[in-house]
């Protein structure tokens, strides 16, 4: 957050044409602050004053603005700009091989899990045709089984059809019928 707030500093003080700029993240007493050092003429640094004391980026924590006179000498904006961007690019590129770093973790576990889908798939092909041959198995066993039962009640029809045409002339010939 303190390099946006410094950011936004930076980006507003074109507006004033504020020549030398300089900003630094501190600790003072415990506490994170940011030092601010601007040099131009006065109406500038007025005003630039007055903006800081009015304006602050979102979510900034501001608790205590104070302005102070320094005497030491402060480096030309552009100065600033080109070393701020460059500790900006600088930190990018370190979140960048952190995520790189992260995306190959991902990567290996996508094939990781791949390779476990495909196991898996392998094994459902396998179960697919041990179960396709049970079946196979049990159809023909029902098959056998149809066949000896359709024979065994032909057997046993035919049997009690000639049975009931015996007692049929039986009781003819004795002439019940």
């Amino acid at each position: 957050m303190k390099s946006a707030i410094a950011f936004f500093f930076l980006k507003k003080l074109t507006r004033f044409f504020i020549p030398c700029f300089d900003a630094r993240n501190v600790k003072i007493n415990g506490k994170e602050a940011l030092i601010v050092l601007v040099d131009g003429d006065k109406e500038q640094l007025e005003q630039f004053i007055e903006f800081v004391k009015k304006n602050r980026p979102e979510m900034a924590v501001v608790e205590e603005i104070s302005v102070e006179e320094f005497k030491g000498k402060v480096r030309d904006i552009e100065k600033f700009r080109a070393g701020f961007n460059t500790s900006q690019l600088s930190k990018i590129v370190q979140v960048g091989v952190k995520m790189l770093g992260k995306m190959d973790l991902m990567l290996q576990k996508q094939d990781e899990t791949i390779k476990k889908i495909e196991e898996v798939g392998r094994k459902v092909d396998q179960t697919r045709e041990e179960l396709g041959k049970k079946i196979d198995e049990t159809n023909e066993k029902l098959e056998m089984l149809r066949s000896d039962f359709r024979d065994y009640l032909e057997t046993n029809l035919r049997e009690i059809n000639s049975r009931i045409s015996r007692i049929e002339d039986a009781l003819r010939r004795a002439g019940i019928m």
